[in-house]
């Protein structure tokens, strides 16, 4: 029986296939653990990736509005996985990593508290949240950024590590000079050693 199982969150417009390799390469550093790396529940318009939420006409005011609308589905996606694992209900030894609109969706089931995760790892994510943040404490986080990212500004993980923090969590913010909207190969590394770290404990 694995310990944990780590669940990928792809970005919009991409499946869950693009971040399985990294599950490849954390996997010796990583072991009992199981990756799933699922499609989001939407089909992409633009390509034939999917998305966890549209970007059709969205803007600062209405994203909070798209994210809980697309709770259900994500909930539902994440449970399917764990279900399918073995590991239904058994939140504490699930890890959620975003990238992108992946992260996204997993600061905004970090911040809500909706269950008790082992952690939370995003990278290239933004804290898309206007409600008051309800989150289990004792989640810890990792957000990490790159200067160079043209897609979402790296101020966006700053913010969001301000508002987790002042909401009582404990988390690490790693910004990286040059790394633009992209997983960089020493986040990769800074995020399995986190990881390891979350199933230690």
């Amino acid at each position: 029986m694995a310990k944990a199982l780590v669940i990928f969150l792809h970005g919009v417009g991409s499946n869950g296939a693009d971040l399985a390799a990294l599950g490849h390469h954390w996997a010796p550093l990583l072991p009992d653990v199981i990756f799933a790396a699922p499609d989001a529940p939407e089909p992409f318009a633009g390509s034939a990736g999917y998305q966890w939420f549209s970007l059709d006409g969205v803007t600062a005011e209405n994203r909070p509005a798209r994210v809980r609308a697309a709770r259900a589905a994500f909930d539902a996606t994440v449970e399917r996985v764990m279900t399918q694992q073995g590991l239904h209900g058994e939140w504490e030894k699930v890890v959620l990593v975003g990238f992108s609109q992946g992260s996204i969706m997993a600061l905004d089931a970090l911040a809500s508290g909706r269950y008790p995760l082992a952690g939370v790892v995003a990278f290239s994510g933004r804290l898309a949240v206007d409600e008051p943040l309800t989150p289990t404490r004792h989640t810890p986080a990792l957000l990490i950024h790159g200067h160079a990212d043209e897609v979402i500004p790296w101020r966006e993980s700053e913010s969001a590590a301000q508002r987790l923090r002042a909401a009582g969590l404990s988390l690490e913010l790693q910004l990286e000079p040059k790394t633009p909207h992209t997983i960089s190969a020493q986040g990769a590394m800074r995020a399995a050693a986190f990881i390891a770290q979350c199933l230690q404990d």
